[in-house]
C-alpha cells in the first residue's frame, strides 16, 4: 500500500470482500490508482474485473473493507458528491427513446444541478466542449438511435465528460464495437489521459489492447485475487499469461508501439497420411461418371 513518504493517491481500496446475493467474488482485496494514470484492469472471465470497477464507483458496497476517494470513505460522501469527483461508464448503457445526443450529454451535468442552481452558460459550455473532444458536437440534433456503435460509445463518454471530473472509470468501453470502433474509443481514452491529465480506469478484455494502452496494469486472477500490477513492460511476460488464463504464449514488442504483443502458441498440427511417393493419400471412392 502507499507508503509514509508518498501521498495516498486519490482513489483506492483496502481489504475489500465483494459479493452478489451469496456469492464471494473477492476477498482481501487492495489496489491502489495511481494518480494520473491509464489503469487497465485485465483477468479471465468471471475473475471480478467489473466488479471491483463498481465497487470503487460505490455502485456495489462491500461487505467488507473500504474504498477512499480523495482521502475519505467513499461511503461517506452523497452520491451527488461522489459524481462530482468521479465518472462512470457502465458496460451496458441505454438511452431513453427518441433522445438527442445534446441532451443526453446534457445529463452528464445533473450533479452540478439543484434546486438554487439551474442551467446555465457553464453548464451549455461544459456539454459542447464534452461534445467536442468526443468528436460528437455535430451530431447534437441526431437521435442517438440512428448512431453507430462507435458513435454511441463516443456519445456516452461525452456525456461522462460533462461532469467534469478527472476520475474516469469505464467498464468495458469496447464491448460489441468492431475492431475500429474498438481502436477510435481507446485512443480517444488515451487522448483524455495525456493531453488532459485524466486518471482512467478502464476494464478490458483484449490482453495487447490493455499493454497498448495502459500505463499501470492490475491483473487479476479467479477468485478475485491480484496476480500481478505495475507497467505493462513489467508484468506481462508468458508465465503469468499461462498461469492466470492457461494460454501458453509468447510475448514479443509490438512492432507499432514497442509495447508487449502477446501471440498464442500455435496449434499442434497432426500431418495428412502421405503415399510412398509422399503425396498425400488418394481418396478410397472413385466418383462414377455421369449419365
Amino acid at each position: 500500500m502507499t507508503g509514509t513518504n508518498n501521498p495516498a493517491p486519490r482513489l483506492r481500496a483496502e481489504d475489500l470482500t465483494l459479493s452478489y446475493d451469496q456469492r464471494t467474488v473477492a476477498t482481501h482485496l487492495g489496489v491502489d490508482i495511481p494518480d494520473r494514470s491509464f489503469t487497465v484492469i485485465i483477468g479471465p472471465n468471471a475473475c471480478g474485473k467489473s466488479t471491483l470497477l463498481k465497487a470503487l464507483a460505490r455502485m456495489l458496497k462491500p461487505r467488507h473493507g473500504q474504498v477512499y476517494l480523495d482521502g475519505a470513505a467513499i461511503a461517506s460522501y452523497r452520491s451527488r458528491e461522489v459524481a462530482r469527483r468521479l465518472g462512470l461508464l457502465p458496460q451496458s448503457s441505454t438511452a431513453p427513446g427518441g433522445i438527442t445526443v445534446g441532451d443526453l450529454v446534457a445529463r452528464g451535468r445533473y450533479p452540478h444541478q439543484g434546486m438554487l442552481k439551474q442551467w446555465s452558460a457553464e453548464d451549455e459550455a461544459a456539454v459542447v466542449e464534452a461534445m467536442r473532444q468526443t468528436g460528437v458536437l455535430d451530431l447534437a440534433d441526431r437521435p442517438v438511435d440512428d448512431l453507430s456503435g462507435g458513435q454511441r460509445q463516443r456519445v456516452w463518454l461525452s456525456m461522462v465528460l460533462a461532469q467534469q471530473t478527472s476520475l474516469l472509470l469505464l467498464d468495458e468501453p469496447t464491448t460489441f464495437l468492431d475492431i475500429a470502433h474498438q481502436v477510435e474509443v481507446l485512443d480517444l481514452c488515451a487522448e483524455l489521459h495525456a493531453r488532459k491529465g485524466h486518471t482512467v480506469v478502464a476494464v478490458l478484455h483484449d490482453l495487447n489492447q490493455a499493454c497498448r494502452y495502459a500505463t499501470h496494469l492490475i491483473v487479476m486472477r479467479p477468485g478475485g485475487t491480484i496476480a500481478a500490477e505495475g507497467a505493462p513492460a513489467d508484468v506481462m511476460t508468458a508465465e503469468l499469461v499461462e498461469d492466470v488464463f492457461g494460454l501458453p504464449c509468447r510475448i514479443i514488442d509490438d512492432p507499432e508501439t514497442g509495447t508487449p504483443l502477446m501471440v498464442p502458441a500455435a496449434p499442434k498440427r497432426f500431418p495428412h497420411e502421405d503415399t510412398e511417393g509422399g503425396a498425400p493419400a488418394a481418396a478410397d471412392t472413385v466418383m462414377a461418371e455421369p449419365r
